[in-house]
Parts: structure tokens; C-alpha cells; sequence
């Protein structure tokens, strides 16, 4: 045989091995003929409240199963984008930021998928937030309510801090109208930082800018470069620069740092939503409570995010994949992720199943809901929204590191967003 002959065959051979080795790792059937569909999220606390729930849905349906893939938040929408960009993204996949995904033809459409019906039994703020242009493109998972302050209540005590002080503290840029900061001070004496001021969207920055009666967006473009951002931002990067929070150099560096803070007794109060909740709950080594965050011109104001699961279109599985969003939508397969407080289930009926849990606990969750009860802040959105917060966090940080003067700060982060979104 010619030397030329037994190349070609080899080449041959060795290709036959690599599709045969492809079809093997890239298989989604088992044994049985079960059909393996890839659920990914980025919180390993969920795992345990989502194994329990598809497992009671493949009991009902033996020829699927559900496999959970957990990516961590740090890299999460980056790979995302990446696997769906190259098609070879899980078959359903958390999702906050779905809108690029949408506009591209890459999301199942659930009303299609689940019928019109499907959306009634679901918080009607997460079918509003997953709804673009007329049409839902992901099945709520939980809400994460509103925004509350953790308090150490050993710390309060030391500060001679009455907890119902904080039910009727307001920020202003006023010193004569601000109960909050003299509030600090005094529990500067007791702690090495009394708040948790930062470049934080959902804790932070949010509730300031929507209690100064500002807003992150309008008609589609950013719009907080405004009097009422700068007082907003203003205030809490003034809070970082007194050192009545901790130095931008720590939490622009890590998300945990305020939380981690808090929970070695370090800060008295931390400003957070319900997803810090049962990290809270499980690792405080002290007396803690929940609080009103502080009112500011137009009250207490704060955004109620959701947390969806989008199927994705080019799966391979179609109908698994219906069936699996419509148990996960379903008051059955959505209770899973209340029952142990890990946090509140989309579904309405389910709701009161996350409170219960919590009171069992001997903890009262209602400043998370009763903060809703007034004016809230869209937590922003729309295509190219993922690339405009790129562009906008790292001027912020450099403001809360005292580099950048706030309304140069602003002025150039809401510019590039806007810029960012029009080239995306």
C-alpha cells in the first residue's frame, strides 16, 4: 500500500473516532431512552430545592430527565453569551437580562409553549418584567421582593440605637431634613462601618435614585445624570468618602464584602434583599432584625426583581423542554423553591408557603414586602442593556473611590450607556 493511501485512510480513521467520540459526549439519551435535559443555574443554594422538584417531575415523567448545571454568577452571563452564541447553551437556563436573547430568535415563546393561560397564576410584576413587545419569553421563578436593612441588634444596644429609630429615618442632602447619617455616627463608635453604601444596583443605587424621585431609564435610555441622581449618589458616595461605609477599594472588588462584614459583627447595618436572607439566617453568630430602608424625598422606594428560566430555541428536545417549563411554572413544581426560605416563589399561591417558613424561624419578612407597597423603581432593562452596565460600573467605581466627581461621574457612565446600547 502507498505511503499516500495509508495517510488518507488514517486520516479517515481518525476522523471516524472523533465524530464517533462527539456523539458520545454530545449524547442525550440514556440507556432507557430517556431524554436528558440540562436545567443551568448560578446558585449552588438552589440545587437541593430544584433537585426535589425535578425529581418529583420525572417520577410523573420517566422518559426525561433533568440534569443541573451550576455556573457561577462571576461568569455566568459571559459563558452564557458565549454557549448561545455558539449553540451549545443548556436546554433551559436562569435569566435576568433576557432581552438580546429575545430580539435574536433564541428563546422559546412560552405563551406559544405553555398557552395564554399559563401567565395568571404568576407575580404579574415577573410576567411584566419577561414581557417584550407583547409577547413572555421566560417562566417566572421567585421574586426577590424589596430591599430591607439587616440589623445587628448587640451593636444598636451598644450605640444606644433604638431599632425603631431606623422605622423613621429619612436621608436628604439637607443636613437639617437627614436623620440617617447622625444615626450612623452613632454607630461609627460601635462598628468599623455602620452601612453598606457602594456601587450596588439592586441594594443600593436603586432605592437612593428612586426615593430622590429619580429614574435609571426612560423611554429607553439612561436618564440618572439628573438633580435627583446626583443627590442619590451624592449622598452614598459621600457615606464611603466619611468612612461611614466601607472603602470602594474593598467592595468594588468583591460583591460579599459588605455581607461577609456584617455577618463577623463588623457592620451594624446591612442594606440587602431577600436573596442574602437565608445566608443570614443560618451564619449570624448574633441577635439580628429586619428594617425599613431609610425614606428619602419621595419615600421609600425600592425595584422587585425576578428571576425567570428561558427555554432555549434551538434545543434539541422541544417538547422536553415544554413540559419541563410548564412543571416548573406549575404551583407544584414552583413551591419547592419557598418551602425551605430559600426564597419567594413566583407563583402567587406559593408565596405564603416562604412567609410561613419564615415565621416558623421566629423572623418577620414583612419590610421586604411592605416597602412595594408605595412607589417602586424599574431595575432596568431592554436590548443592550448587559453592555450598558459594563460601561457603567467601572466609571461608578472609580466615583465611590473618590476619583471621579459625582456629576462628571454621571454625566460620562449615562453617556456611554446610551452609546453602548445604540451600537449593540
Amino acid at each position: 500500500m502507498k505511503d499516500s493511501t495509508r495517510a488518507v485512510l488514517g486520516i479517515l480513521a481518525v476522523a471516524v473516532l472523533l465524530v464517533a467520540a462527539a456523539a458520545w459526549l454530545g449524547r442525550d439519551t440514556e440507556g432507557g431512552g430517556r431524554t436528558v435535559v440540562r436545567l443551568r443555574i448560578w446558585d449552588q443554594s438552589f440545587v437541593s430545592a430544584y433537585r426535589a422538584s425535578l425529581d418529583e417531575f420525572q417520577r410523573a415523567n420517566p422518559d426525561v430527565e433533568v440534569r443541573i448545571t451550576l455556573v457561577p454568577w462571576a461568569s455566568y452571563a459571559q459563558k452564557l453569551r458565549l454557549d448561545v452564541a455558539g449553540g451549545i447553551a443548556d436546554d433551559l437556563f436562569w435569566t435576568n437580562l433576557y432581552e438580546d436573547y429575545a430580539d435574536s430568535g433564541h428563546l422559546v415563546d412560552i405563551g406559544q409553549a405553555l398557552g395564554p393561560e399559563a401567565a395568571r397564576i404568576w407575580d404579574q410584576r415577573a410576567v411584566t418584567q419577561y414581557t417584550r413587545n407583547g409577547t413572555l419569553w421566560a417562566v417566572p421563578q421567585f421574586v426577590d421582593a424589596g430591599t430591607a436593612i439587616f440589623y445587628n441588634r448587640e451593636l444598636l444596644t451598644k450605640a444606644g440605637v433604638d431599632a425603631a429609630e431606623l422605622a423613621t429615618a429619612r436621608w436628604s442632602p439637607d443636613a437639617g431634613q437627614d436623620t440617617f447619617r447622625p444615626l450612623l455616627r452613632r454607630l461609627a463608635a460601635v462598628s468599623a462601618w455602620p452601612y453598606n453604601a457602594a456601587n450596588d444596583l439592586q441594594s443600593i443605587s436603586l432605592p437612593y435614585l428612586g426615593s430622590a424621585g429619580g429614574q435609571l431609564q426612560r423611554d429607553g435610555r439612561f436618564a440618572f445624570d439628573s438633580p435627583q441622581g446626583h443627590a442619590a449618589f451624592g449622598y452614598t458616595a459621600g457615606l464611603v468618602a466619611d468612612g461611614l461605609s466601607p472603602s470602594a477599594a474593598d467592595t468594588n472588588t468583591s460583591g460579599d464584602f459588605a455581607k461577609n462584614a456584617f455577618l463577623q459583627g463588623r457592620m451594624a447595618l446591612f442594606q440587602s434583599g431577600t436573596f442574602n436572607l437565608a445566608t443570614i439566617a443560618k451564619n449570624a453568630g448574633f441577635g439580628w432584625g429586619l428594617a425599613m430602608i431609610p425614606a428619602g424625598r419621595d419615600g421609600r422606594v425600592s425595584a422587585d426583581n425576578a428571576i425567570g428560566v428561558a427555554g432555549n430555541a434551538a434545543s434539541a428536545h422541544p417538547e422536553a423542554v415544554r413540559r419541563v417549563l410548564a412543571w416548573l411554572g406549575s404551583a407544584a413544581g414552583n413551591r419547592y423553591l419557598g418551602v425551605e426560605g430559600a426564597t419567594i416563589p413566583a407563583v402567587v399561591a406559593d408565596q405564603q408557603v416562604y412567609r410561613d417558613f419564615w415565621a416558623r424561624q421566629g423572623v418577620d419578612v414583612s419590610p421586604f414586602f411592605d416597602v412595594l407597597r408605595g412607589k417602586t423603581i424599574a431595575a432596568g432593562g431592554g436590548a443592550g442593556f448587559p453592555a450598558a452596565l459594563r460601561a457603567i460600573t467601572p466609571i461608578l467605581d472609580e466615583m465611590y473611590l473618590g476619583r471621579i466627581p459625582v456629576p462628571d461621574a454621571l454625566a460620562r457612565a449615562q453617556r456611554e450607556a446610551n452609546v453602548a446600547v445604540a451600537q449593540r
